[in-house]
């Protein structure tokens, strides 16, 4: 028998009066509070939901900040220097740098976990460990309930960018699938144009404009995406070990001084946010 039927038992009450009593230390006001009261403070400047008080996202959404960005990133491996959340770290760089230069946009909570192979037995990245994958059904159940919510609290235009290979066709199904159960209610598009600078050399083109040349150590690692994690957060690329062990460089690029590869993180992320808006843009017929 479980503890809490059992101390109910004990208390001489049925289960369903337990059910619906009052939390402690919540009153009932609080749980449904008035939709319209005013906001008691200055709001955040933030264009991340999950660090938005409710209130504060209701006043950006009828000030017209009536766009959605929904990223998805992933846990995977990323070679012996990076951290396994690459990409949702890359993710909160690009996706504040994109929303803010739209001007009316909002991020939704970075989708951390995507598609990584199979699970049992593993194929891809599923074959090392802090992989954590999701199946395809299980991320477009996943994405599909988002954008539902968020077109429910009155988002009109929802956006779907992925920072890594595998997101990609789920996104873009899910874009594609509730764009026709929405019809003009609502605007929802996938963004193939964000994950574009990892593909057919953009990103190569782009380090060589910018006076960088790689060599493949093999790695799944790149003088770039070391460069973008950097903006966030050095540890996430091992900055003192690797210094300590005289390994602070990739692709025969070495990595310091820290402030150079800072400024060329911002470059990428500010040139992606570019390409990316610009995508956006047109795809909303802006």
């Amino acid at each position: 028998m479980k503890s809490s039927v059992f101390l109910v038992m004990l208390a001489g009450l049925p289960l369903t009066a337990q059910s619906t009593k009052q939390r402690p230390g919540i009153s009932s006001s609080a749980m449904t509070p008035d939709p319209e009261m005013a906001r008691p403070i200055d709001a955040l400047d933030s264009v991340f939901i999950e660090e938005l008080t409710w209130i504060e996202v209701r006043d950006a959404l009828r000030a017209g900040k009536t766009t959605a960005i929904i990223a998805s990133g992933g846990v995977e491996q990323n070679g012996p220097y990076l951290a396994a959340g690459k990409h949702n770290y890359i993710l909160r760089a690009t996706t504040e740098a994109i929303a803010r230069k739209l001007g009316n946009a909002l991020v939704a909570p970075i989708v951390a976990f995507v598609p990584e192979g199979e699970i049992a037995p593993p194929t891809g990245h599923m074959k090392y460990p802090s992989t954590i994958s999701l199946r395809q059904s299980t991320f477009q159940a996943l994405l599909t309930d988002i954008a539902e919510s968020l077109r429910t609290h009155g988002f009109r235009r929802v956006i779907l960018i992925g920072d890594s290979g595998g997101n990609q066709t789920g996104m873009s199904e899910v874009a594609a699938r509730l764009a026709r159960i929405w019809g003009s209610a609502a605007a929802i598009h996938f963004i193939p144009e964000y994950y574009d600078f990892y593909n057919s050399g953009a990103l190569s083109k782009w380090l060589e404009s910018q006076g960088v040349r790689e060599t493949d150590e093999g790695h799944h690692d790149n003088a770039a995406i070391t460069a973008m994690m950097m903006t966030v957060d050095p540890e996430t690329v091992r900055m003192r070990q690797r210094r300590a062990k005289g390994k602070f460089s990739i692709n025969g690029v070495p990595l310091d001084p820290a402030e150079k590869t800072i400024a060329l993180g911002r470059k990428a992320i500010d040139h992606r946010a570019n390409v990316t808006v610009a995508a956006i843009r047109k795809a909303l017929g802006r």
